[in-house]
């Protein structure tokens, strides 16, 4: 791998891994959670469009509308606003390890995808692992301060659905139309997410004017975090191919732990420990296809 792949691999993995950050200062600060999503996706939609549009790739990608329409919403306006709404009472770095668990939930979306190596030994394991590990993150010291054991019950299964819809969104794309730019997929989809949270606003505004640091945690979401990483990403994934850029939600597990913990100074539990590594070893074993040597 180039060092410039190299660079670019370890800068989205950063990237990815302070939106839980931005998200917890927002929610914090009561800002609701649909004028979050929407501002994010807004945002998004007016830098992605016109440099999917500049590169010739915008008008083909319309013909799929509709599987992108479902991509949409499936990767943006439900679990965009199930890892907002969860935020409010989980803390960021648990938000991250539970949204970790992408890879395991992928791989069994890979099953009904035809992908049999799914309980291969190797993998199975991972699986196993994966979830016993979400038992040691939310089902011994609780995930949040302050919060009943409902609301905190309630988080944790949204934060689960997040992942479930993410894994299965991406499954569904890669099968569905994986030639198409991926750019354009997405400048779609967030102009699509846009328009879902339009209504929405109805029902939040007016709302107080948010802290100035609010306010500047849900810009960097919208530019950082889904526009440019997009870009980057894309750019990781031509140049090292998709199973190393996969690797990526481990970095950002790792960055948005830490800085839950430094910044925010959310607490590590003894169960939070043994939960971490079982959840991102589990996924990697999970995410990895058996290699088939020929006779």
């Amino acid at each position: 791998m180039k060092r410039s792949s190299w660079a670019l691999f370890i800068l989205i993995g950063v990237i990815w891994g302070i939106p839980y950050f931005f998200t917890k200062i927002a929610v914090d600060a009561d800002i609701p959670v649909p004028l979050i999503v929407f501002a994010r996706v807004f945002i998004g939609s007016l830098i992605l469009v016109p440099i999917a549009h500049y590169r010739k790739v915008l008008i083909p990608a319309l013909r799929h509308w509709k599987v992108i329409a479902l991509y949409g919403f499936g990767e943006m306006v439900f679990p965009w606003f199930l890892i907002g709404t969860g935020q409010k009472t989980v803390p960021s770095s648990t938000a991250a390890l539970l949204i970790a668990t992408v890879p395991l939930w992928a791989s069994i979306f890979a099953f009904f995808y035809g992908d049999k190596t799914v309980w291969q030994r190797k993998r199975l394991i991972g699986l196993i692992s994966g979830f016993i590990g979400i038992f040691f993150l939310v089902g011994f010291d609780g995930v949040g301060e302050g919060s009943s054991t409902s609301q905190q019950a309630v988080a944790v299964i949204f934060l689960i659905a997040a992942a479930i819809l993410y894994a299965g969104s991406v499954s569904m794309i890669n099968n569905k139309i994986p030639e198409v730019s991926g750019v354009a997929i997405h400048a779609i989809a967030l102009s699509v997410a846009t328009v879902a949270y339009l209504p929405t606003l109805f029902f939040v505004l007016p709302t107080p004017i948010p802290p100035l640091e609010a306010m500047i945690s849900v810009g960097v979401l919208g530019t950082i975090c889904t526009a440019f990483a997009f870009i980057i990403f894309f750019k990781v994934l031509g140049d090292i191919g998709p199973a190393r850029a996969s690797l990526t939600v481990y970095i950002n597990t790792v960055v948005a732990v830490i800085m839950g913990v430094v910044i925010l100074s959310e607490a590590i539990t003894t169960s939070t420990l043994i939960g971490i590594p079982l959840v991102l070893i589990g996924s990697y074993l999970a995410s990895r296809k058996p290699i088939i040597h020929p006779n």
